[in-house]
């Protein structure tokens, strides 16, 4: 059955697209007062030449924003059905992109993980979050997660953790971990939360293996399987070589932390992991970043300094102010009501996004509009918990805010996909 234009139109979540439209106009505006230098010309448009013009990373993400108004387009007009008949295919795609990065792009910051074509840069790793949403969402509609068959979870593992592998091999360890917020999507249909909960207790035996003494540690946790056997003898006569293997497991992370620290993460990555544990260390060297960050937020105060009086930020003190560091913008010029309104927007969006999630007729649109979910909200945490140190400095952009085309086309794409399946919620998929 045909939809017309007029009923696909009405079809539309038209609140989403506002929250869209917003964003992506307020996280403009930053990125020009980021970049905004005081003795720039009062009309710049007018006054300088396009070849000027490109030096600018607010000039060149109007062309992005532009060219993302078309990608929406297309995003909408696309037949619904591609999206879950051609998954495979764009993720096999983008396995083959990513493979082909890994050995073709140029070395920059350390980091092959993006491809040039002309005077263009793409980076594989921000639309490999969208193919692997694609496949999993098409996975998970043929099986059902809460019959707790090994075989499917595996390969939904699998699906998973081949393009995190792939980026990390690339050395873009921050946009890997973008994959692991894709665990709360399983979570709504039907994982374990033990798979979460083991995930979570070994991320925090690993962090307090880095804080606490060894042995102490050792001693805690053999104490506490001691006390776990004594006063529960059912653990003890059936269960006992489980245990045995738990406590094991716990003393190899806590005695292998130290290998893994000083032999498989990077210089960089370390520095990372040290900043988080004392931000104040060394706060003119590897927690400069971090540090010039939190005085830039905190000296906006309530409201800010206004529109275009940032200090900290239009003399270089905050690093990659337009991109990692956009929300420094935020909290310095408009104080702590633009980061709440920000914030907020941010929250409205994803409680939409859920509700979208929620209302769709197939398995595949509900995961697929969790995965969405699951992505912004990893990113939008991190991205601002790194800025006031709360979160390693690891990399990844804030959605519709940070500088970048790429991030701003696969954050497009991841939206606008959704919305397309949604406006067709009431007819049933291929499957």
């Amino acid at each position: 059955m045909q939809v017309s234009p007029a009923r696909y139109s009405r079809s539309i979540d038209w609140l989403t697209v506002l929250l869209y439209v917003v964003l992506v106009g307020i996280g403009w505006v930053c990125i020009y007062a980021s970049s905004y230098s005081f003795d720039a010309p009062a009309n710049p448009l007018g006054s300088l030449s396009f070849d000027k013009l490109m030096a600018f990373n607010w000039f060149k993400q109007l062309l992005w924003i532009a060219t993302a108004v078309v990608l929406v387009v297309v995003l909408l007009v696309v037949d619904y059905k591609a999206y879950d008949t051609l998954a495979y295919v764009l993720y096999g795609g983008m396995i083959v992109l990513l493979l082909v990065t890994l050995f073709v792009a140029r070395p920059i910051a350390g980091s092959r993980s993006w491809l040039e074509i002309g005077p263009v840069r793409l980076q594989p790793a921000e639309f490999a979050k969208f193919t692997t949403a694609l496949a999993a969402s098409r996975f998970m509609a043929g099986i059902n997660l809460r019959n707790q068959n090994w075989r499917d979870q595996m390969l939904l593992a699998g699906i998973t953790l081949l393009p995190p592998v792939l980026i990390i091999a690339s050395n873009e360890s921050g946009q890997a971990l973008v994959f692991a917020a894709l665990l709360l999507a399983y979570f709504r249909e039907g994982m374990s939360p033990l798979i979460l909960l083991l995930l979570a207790a070994g991320a925090v035996i690993l962090l307090l293996a880095l804080l606490v003494p060894k042995l102490w540690l050792v001693g805690v946790f053999t104490v506490i399987l001691l006390a776990v056997l004594g006063f529960n003898r059912k653990i003890l006569r059936h269960h006992l070589p489980l245990a045995v293997g738990v406590w094991i497991t716990v003393v190899g992370m806590v005695i292998g932390v130290d290998f893994f620290y000083n032999n498989v993460l990077q210089p960089h990555q370390r520095q990372r992991i040290e900043i988080l544990i004392n931000p104040s260390a060394d706060p003119l060297g590897k927690g400069w970043n971090v540090t010039q960050s939190k005085i830039a937020i905190g000296s906006g105060g309530l409201v800010g300094k206004g529109f275009l009086q940032g200090t900290q930020t239009k003399f270089d003190f905050v690093p990659e102010q337009s991109t990692d560091f956009i929300f420094c913008t935020v909290g310095e010029e408009f104080g702590w009501v633009g980061s709440f309104v920000v914030i907020a927007l941010y929250l409205v969006l994803l409680w939409r996004i859920i509700y979208v999630a929620e209302r769709q007729k197939s398995v595949f649109g509900r995961t697929y509009g969790y995965c969405v979910a699951s992505v912004l909200f990893f990113h939008m945490t991190v991205n601002m918990g790194m800025t006031i140190g709360l979160a390693p400095v690891v990399g990844i952009p804030l959605p519709f805010f940070s500088y970048g085309g790429s991030s701003l086309w696969s954050f497009t794409i991841l939206l606008f996909s959704l919305l397309a399946l949604d406006a067709y919620r009431k007819q049933d998929l291929v499957r």
